[in-house]
């Protein structure tokens, strides 16, 4: 990695994208944070800020500003976007911010000459796998607009690869965990919320027999193989799963974390299954491997530990954090996003 160079990373403060920044600001890079702060927090990444590393406060929407912050950047990063549940109480916003504000971003960067586009996509493109592992040329069938909007972020970035032969490579990450993640509103995901209910001593929520499966993997691997993506040569054009290649099931899952909190009485509540949920996830991880040397480090099990870790380093406790959580949160209306 040259340290003496720019780099952009959209949803800068949020989940994965604020992990990037931190790995990114260990290297001594120039970095600008990007994030409009509907998911992000700022202090996930205040840590790090400082006269080599930026924030700005900005929606990847506007057109204008995006040519400003792209002025003299040689890599980008893109990773902001509206979630899964998000887009099934507001599919019309979820479009716009993941599909339109990527084509945005599309072109400020190759007006500004960019050396490398890294787009973010999600293993949601796929929708539930018709054969396991999830190779990249499985068939993509997304469940949610959501789904849909990354795999069409995936086009334009493939149409200009084709059209302008402009530098970028997709990333398709599977499911990730660890600090920073999200619980709460719209955001929030099954590992964070099942960790802070068993924590609280309340029910774990399963939508569904809980048979449906996941690929999980570190938020630190996962930053390290988005970052990799960014450096690694013989990779432009080419689409990359980012996962474990190990499924577990949400009952196993829900078994797992009684283990790690050491409550094994935790309770499950089983409710009528979700709305576009994908019912079978498990990444091929071949290419990663060849492409991008990428091998996830962390364990589930040690992960999971380092995450509980981290809850029990905040000053708030799981029952107070738990005040934000939308149990049904894809049926939350008051989620809005402005330029």
């Amino acid at each position: 990695m040259d340290t003496k160079e720019r780099i952009l990373v959209t949803g800068g403060a949020g989940f994965i994208g604020s992990e990037l920044v931190h790995q990114l600001s260990l290297s001594g890079a120039e970095v600008i944070a990007v994030d409009n702060l509907v998911n992000g927090r700022r202090e996930n990444i205040a840590s790090v800020l400082s006269d080599r590393v930026e924030f700005v406060q900005a929606d990847i929407r506007d057109a204008g500003l995006m040519e400003q912050c792209m002025q003299g950047v040689d890599r980008v990063f893109h990773l902001a976007c509206l979630g899964v549940r998000h887009s099934l109480h507001s599919p019309h916003e979820n479009h716009a911010v993941n599909a339109s504000g990527t084509l945005t971003l599309l072109s400020s960067a190759r007006a500004a000459g960019v050396k490398r586009f890294v787009y973010v996509s999600s293993s949601e493109v796929y929708g539930t796998a018709q054969r396991v592992p999830i190779a990249e040329d499985h068939p993509t069938f997304p469940m949610t607009v959501y789904g849909a909007s990354k795999l069409a972020g995936e086009c334009y970035a493939r149409a200009f690869y084709q059209s302008y032969a402009f530098p970028m490579v997709v990333v398709r990450p599977f499911n990730s965990y660890g600090p920073r993640c999200h619980h709460e509103g719209d955001s929030g995901e099954v590992i964070p919320k099942f960790l802070l209910r068993g924590l609280a001593g309340q029910p774990m929520v399963i939508f569904g027999d809980g048979r449906q499966t996941r690929d999980f993997t570190y938020v630190a691997d996962t930053a390290r193989g988005i970052l990799s993506a960014g450096f690694a040569a013989h990779v432009l054009g080419e689409t990359i799963n980012l996962g474990s290649g190990k499924e577990i099931s949400l009952n196993a899952l829900a078994r797992e974390i009684t283990r790690t909190i050491a409550r094994p009485d935790a309770a499950i509540n089983y409710q009528a299954g979700r709305p576009g949920d994908v019912l079978r996830l498990c990444a091929a991880t071949q290419k990663a491997r060849r492409l991008l040397h990428f091998k996830p480090e962390v364990s589930f099990e040690h992960g999971l530990v380092r995450l509980m870790d981290w809850y029990a380093d905040k000053a708030c406790t799981a029952e107070k954090l738990l005040e934000s959580e939308i149990v049904c949160n894809w049926k939350n209306q008051q989620v809005h996003v402005h330029v």
